[in-house]
């Protein structure tokens, strides 16, 4: 028989943590993730009673968090549920929407500053060509990061999060890897 034990997008059974300096990353493969469209003439749903973002934001509540994706579409993520069926559990909180599973599509790369937001913004200005305000607190972006498109997700002053394509997991971590080693002294 073979082993069907369940591996990170890193290939491991546990997710891949390094620390440099200030700066620990973190593979988070228990977020579950799916996208939700509206439907041509529905309303906006408030799925678990979350708002829905505009552009360039990021809202949470209650152990879920949206962003906008794009002209009446939003991500959903739910920390500590990648093992569920999420789409499910989301398309009755979004009655008419488009709801698709996508866990398994993303990885997410969280990022924890343990000195506030400076060294997070210096990561990051080494990583992406974004204007500081794009980077605050609350804040979700699609943008280039060496050969990838990623969202980058503030959800907090100490924390950024990059969601990248999951078969470009191993290229998006040595990206943020090796620059947070070259940054781990700031």
């Amino acid at each position: 028989m073979p082993d069907l034990a369940p591996l990170t997008a890193l290939g491991a059974t546990e997710p891949r943590r390094a620390t440099h300096g200030a700066l620990t990353l973190t593979e988070r493969p228990d977020i579950a993730l799916a996208s939700l469209a509206l439907r041509r003439g529905q309303p906006a749903p408030q799925p678990f009673g979350l708002a829905l973002p505009e552009a360039g934001c990021l809202t949470g509540t209650d152990g879920f968090d949206v962003f906008w994706t794009g002209p009446g579409q939003w991500m959903i993520a739910a920390p500590g549920r990648a093992d569920e069926d999420f789409a499910a559990r989301l398309a009755p909180e979004a009655p008419g929407c488009s709801v698709t599973e996508q866990t398994d599509a993303w990885v997410v790369f969280e990022i924890n500053s343990g000195r506030g937001s400076a060294p997070l913004l210096a990561l990051a200005e080494k990583l992406v060509n974004l204007p500081p305000a794009s980077l605050a607190p609350g804040r979700a972006t699609r943008t280039g990061l060496h050969h990838m498109s990623v969202f980058i997700l503030r959800p907090a002053e100490d924390r950024l999060a990059v969601m990248g394509m999951r078969s470009a997991a191993a290229s998006l971590w040595h990206a943020l890897d090796d620059t947070a080693k070259r940054r781990g002294a700031v």
